[in-house]
């Protein structure tokens, strides 16, 4: 299964890619979570939040091409569920369109009877991002909700 968020930001894709391996600016949109990395291809990351058990998930990052594209492996980690559906891919593609950026994320290689909950969050989290891009303000979402 494949599924793929498209979202145009004013902004530049040299902060675009900072706001993606940033671990304070990640929190801000995506749940209060931080993504921490060394950011070479084949290192891995992690991606924690306070207010969680463990992590949330874990990968490698297989491609880092800043600051137009990232692709990383993805394994889901927070219930017995999403752990079940192994290694999926997670790809941040940033295109530069005047004075915006064109953001494509596809999460894909997913099983096909894939939860929801492996998939649901990624509309939160990138119109999390560009709110925070283009107003400075966080987005208010359920699933900013849920680890406040």
């Amino acid at each position: 299964m494949e599924k793929v968020f498209e979202s145009y930001i004013r902004t530049t894709p040299d902060r675009l890619w900072t706001a993606l391996t940033d671990p304070e600016i990640r929190a801000v949109y995506h749940f209060g979570s931080r993504i921490t990395s060394d950011w070479t291809p084949g290192s891995r990351y992690e991606l924690v939040n306070p207010r969680a058990d463990g992590p949330l998930c874990e990968g490698v990052n297989l491609e880092v091409e800043p600051p137009r594209r990232l692709v990383q492996s993805m394994v889901a980690l927070w219930d017995e569920d999403v752990r079940n559906a192994g290694t999926s891919r997670v790809t941040w593609e940033i295109e530069p369109v005047a004075d915006s950026c064109r953001l494509l994320l596809t999460y894909d290689q997913l099983p096909a009877d894939a939860s929801e909950q492996l998939y649901g969050g990624w509309p939160m989290v990138v119109s999390g991002l560009k709110t925070w891009l283009e107003t400075g303000e966080r987005l208010t979402t359920p699933g900013s909700l849920m680890y406040a």
